[in-house]
């Protein structure tokens, strides 16, 4: 479950009135059985070009893009599948060869290939690098590191009933091992999908950035002990039980200087990308959402 992607953090802009319409309307639709189609073809008010993302996709999207309202969520959503669409594009225009690496999805290969391409990104010298740690040294330390097991109850990401399904099977299972705990291996060797299964459930040690993303985000929220609460991650939803966690030491200048400096040039790779990406909004054309300045 291992990956190290390139990700894209882009907030939201403020969609047109037609598409905070949509969504309102959509909600409201949904709001009895969310499993439940769409009735009829989806409205489209968004769109990249001429290429549609209908009201559908955005729905699909929205389960992995959490927010205090299905507003916030729509308009994350929306703008990942604008995003996404437009590194297609430029790819294509580019002609850039993508090869998906193990673990990673098409559409991380797309944004790794045309960040290689198309940005040229300084590496921090010396100076920003010891200012960085000095204003930062309460947050530099060794890796936090937690043992945990795990049982995963697949769900594909678009298939709503199912996902429905693997939560309230998570949820009757945290129950079962609330009553009797000793039971996750047993559960684990008989309801999980992962090949964790066959070491009853258990990951080992985890570091931060081990895994996926909305897994590790999650994970290295609990406590020790089982989460009260199923995890959901684009594999389905997890029972997660954290049996050890270790808090890391602070880091010497030295032993943060690798870190301090890759993260100083993911931050400017960010910078950099975001930039790029209304280059190309401009380029292809954006309609029913403004992405954020």
């Amino acid at each position: 479950m291992a990956t190290r992607a390139i990700p894209i953090v882009m907030d939201a802009g403020p969609l047109s009135d037609a598409a905070a319409r949509a969504a309102a309307d959509g909600h409201a639709a949904h709001d009895d059985d969310p499993s439940k189609p769409l009735a009829g073809p989806a409205p489209v008010y968004v769109q990249v070009g001429d290429t549609p993302i209908d009201e559908a996709e955005i729905a699909r999207e929205m389960q992995f893009h959490r927010a205090h309202d299905p507003h916030a969520a729509r308009e994350a959503a929306a703008t990942t599948l604008v995003v996404r669409e437009l590194v297609r594009r430029e790819c294509a225009r580019l002609q850039l060869a993508v090869t998906a690496e193990d673990g990673e999805t098409e559409d991380e290969a797309r944004v790794r290939a045309l960040v290689a391409e198309a940005l040229d990104v300084p590496a921090a010298d010396e100076a920003a690098l010891r200012q960085y740690y000095e204003a930062n040294r309460a947050r530099l330390h060794h890796p936090d590191g937690i043992r945990a097991r795990h049982i995963l109850l697949a769900a594909a990401p678009a298939d709503i009933g199912a996902r429905q399904r693997a939560q309230q099977r998570g949820e009757e299972l945290v129950a079962a091992l609330r009553a009797e705990p000793d039971r996750f291996g047993e559960f684990a060797m008989r309801h999980s999908a992962c090949p964790s299964r066959d070491q009853g459930g258990e990951l080992g040690w985890i570091e931060r950035g081990d895994t996926v993303p909305e897994f590790d985000r999650q994970l290295f929220m609990l406590k020790p002990g089982l989460a009260g609460l199923t995890v959901e991650t684009r594999y389905g939803h997890h029972v997660v039980e954290v049996l050890e966690r270790v808090d890391g030491e602070p880091l010497a200048f030295e032993d943060a200087r690798s870190r301090i400096a890759a993260y100083l040039e993911t931050q400017a790779r960010q910078n950099a990308l975001h930039q790029y990406l209304h280059i190309l909004a401009e380029r292809y054309g954006v309609e029913g959402i403004a992405l954020s300045a």
